[in-house]
Formats: structure tokens, C-alpha cells, sequence
């Protein structure tokens, strides 16, 4: 109770954090389910996009990296360097240009179900995954 009292301002604040929670949920949601067709697309299993490391294991293998690049994703500022690399070979697995990996990089929300739902078809090649 010593909180509510001290701050005046809490009911401003659980009016913008349930939203922002709500709204992130849903975003959430939704990459998943495109995740899931989008890892179909490639021949892997749906399921993968719900399993919290192995999906990213499964989009490296998709985009057509090895599979230490998950390794290198545990290494702070590099990994920055490494997930855009990814997301390049995600893009060009399925024909899509640079400018496809930027949409990646900062709505993959957006851009994870337009290549699950779209009409773009999975073009890529995935045995440098065991390199």
C-alpha cells in the first residue's frame, strides 16, 4: 500500500503497461504462427517454432549457415553482426533481396508471416548447416 500512496501517478502507468503487454502478446502470437508455416515451407518440422532455442537452430539451418553461428549468437556486439547475416540467408533462402533482411531485422513480426503465408517459395540450401 506504501506504493500507491507514494506514487500518484500508478493508474497512468498500468494504463500504459497492459496495453504495451497486451499488443506484445498478440505480436507474439502471430510471429509464431508465421514461424511455424515458414519452417514448413522449408521442409522442417512446424512445431520447432514454439521450442525456444531450436527454432533458431532451424532458422540457421533454413537460411543456410552453419550450425556454430548459434555459438557465435552468445558472443555480445557480434552476435548483432552474425543475426543480420542470418536473416540475409533467411531473405535470399526464400528469393528475397537485402532490403527484405532490413524489414527482418526491425518488424520480424511483419516480415516472419509474409514469408510463411506469402507466395514466396523456399529456393535455399541447407547443406553447409553440418560445415
Amino acid at each position: 500500500m506504501e506504493f500507491l500512496n507514494s506514487c500518484p501517478y500508478w493508474p497512468i502507468l498500468v494504463a500504459l503497461i497492459i496495453p504495451i503487454i497486451f499488443i506484445s502478446i498478440i505480436a507474439l502470437v502471430i510471429e509464431i504462427i508465421g514461424a511455424w508455416f515458414m519452417f514448413e515451407k522449408a521442409g522442417e518440422p512446424g512445431w520447432a517454432a514454439i521450442i525456444p532455442i531450436y527454432n533458431y537452430l532451424i532458422g540457421i539451418k533454413i537460411a543456410g549457415k552453419p550450425w556454430w553461428y548459434l555459438l557465435l549468437m552468445l558472443i555480445p556486439v557480434v552476435n548483432l553482426i552474425v543475426y543480420l547475416i542470418i536473416l540475409d540467408g533467411l531473405a535470399k533462402s526464400f528469393g528475397k533481396s537485402t532490403g527484405f533482411t532490413i524489414g527482418l531485422f526491425f518488424f520480424r513480426f511483419i516480415f516472419i508471416p509474409i514469408l510463411g503465408f506469402g507466395k514466396s517459395e523456399y529456393t535455399g540450401d541447407k547443406s553447409n548447416f553440418g560445415a
